[in-house]
């Protein structure tokens, strides 16, 4: 019940930061768009091979309004629409994977400039979702993909808009979906979906608007910034049912700001990880106290803005680490909400390689230097 309480948590961290974030679009114009969905399960392991047996159609349904500049990071995204999806997913496998059914709000980010009769676009996207099978040691232990009902929801989809007339638009495209649960519960090896999609999309209301476009070169107050966060995850190991294991990681990270949209940097991290006293005891080395289960890892960070919100990508090294379970190499992805005080809100997914760590539920404050002049956004 704990963990379930986290992922509505952190679904309810991405839809309040999105929303506050979007908030005034500046227009009451409001779309809806249907979009049946045909593709196919990615066998990213060659493990979860019998659990495919064909391809996997689904329907997308999405409630969205466009942006029209009251807000800065609107023409900086070349003004993008945002809005709420629904997802459902039939995995071709009713007995052992069921359907999922996922909620996740969305950014559709035009990736050419100027307006145009045809445009490309890019969608991201992360909310929760409801997987209607998943692993039982009696009833179906040879779903290995998915250990729980209540997963995360991620997509990646591009898109064309094709504008038909001045309420109607096709939109052709191809998407990548993913979700599991972080490890929260296993087995969770995850299931990705590939697919093509063709959207009709709807306008509902067609108000005109004379909203003042803002300037967009100072959202953050200064080039250069360093966050500091704390942030507490859990996670199982083999075998199912077994024991949850708790970690803590303190962060800090230097950010170089460019253009607002992007930042680049670089930082460390302090784990605290019990599932180590288990790596360390099965390899035959016990641990002999808590400071054998600390990890000192040196990392690059790269985040894509949008506003408040920032999707940071991280690639680490341990520099220091008693356990050789996991490799070497870490990383992390996930969202993180900046307050106009500094405050900043984490909800980010640690890993190694392809292989889940846990979840990052946290908070943090960002340090500015050499500030500048902005403006409200």
């Amino acid at each position: 019940m704990f963990l379930k309480q986290l992922y509505i948590f952190a679904f309810l961290i991405n839809f309040v930061t999105l929303s506050a974030q979007n908030g005034m679009t500046g227009s009451k114009n409001f779309y809806i768009k249907v979009a049946p969905t045909y593709g196919f399960i990615f066998e990213h392991r060659s493990t979860i091979g019998n659990l495919v047996h064909g391809y996997a159609p689904g329907l997308e349904l999405d409630f969205l309004k466009p942006t029209y500049g009251n807000k800065k990071w609107h023409k900086e995204h070349n003004f993008p629409e945002v809005g709420l999806s629904f997802n459902f997913i039939n995995f071709a496998n009713p007995k052992q994977l069921g359907y999922c059914f996922a909620l996740s709000p969305f950014i559709d980010i035009p990736l050419i400039k100027k307006p145009k009769k045809s445009r490309l676009y890019m969608r991201i996207c992360w909310g929760a979702s409801y997987v209607t099978k998943h692993y039982d040691v009696n009833k179906n232990p040879k779903n290995i993909a998915i250990g729980s009902a209540l997963n995360t929801y991620v997509q990646f989809k591009w898109f064309w808009h094709i504008n038909l007339n001045e309420k109607i638009r096709l939109e052709p495209g191809f998407s990548f979906a993913h979700t599991s649960n972080g490890r929260a519960e296993v087995p969770n090896l995850g299931l990705n979906v590939v697919s093509l999609n063709l959207g009709i999309t709807y306008k509902l209301k067609n108000d005109v608007v004379h909203a003042p476009l803002q300037d967009s070169m100072s959202l953050w107050g200064s080039k250069h910034e360093i966050v500091i966060w704390d942030a507490v995850g859990f996670n199982e190991n083999e075998p199912p049912n077994g024991p949850k294991y708790f970690a803590n990681t303190f962060g800090i990270n230097y950010y170089y700001n460019k253009k607002n949209t992007h930042k680049f940097g670089a930082g460390a991290d302090v784990a605290y990880d019990t599932q180590n006293a288990y790596h360390l005891e099965t390899s035959g080395h016990p641990s002999n106290g808590w400071t054998d289960l600390l990890q000192l890892g040196v990392k690059l960070c790269y985040s894509y803005n949008i506003g408040r919100v920032s999707l940071p990508i991280e690639m680490g090294y341990y520099a220091i680490s008693k356990p050789k379970e996991d490799g070497p190499i870490f990383h992390r992805i996930g969202i993180r909400y900046y307050c106009k005080n500094g405050l900043m809100f984490n909800f980010t997914l640690k890993s190694h390689w392809a292989v889940a760590a846990h979840f990052d539920y946290g908070v943090g404050y960002r340090f500015n230097f050499k500030k500048k002049r902005t403006l409200e956004n």
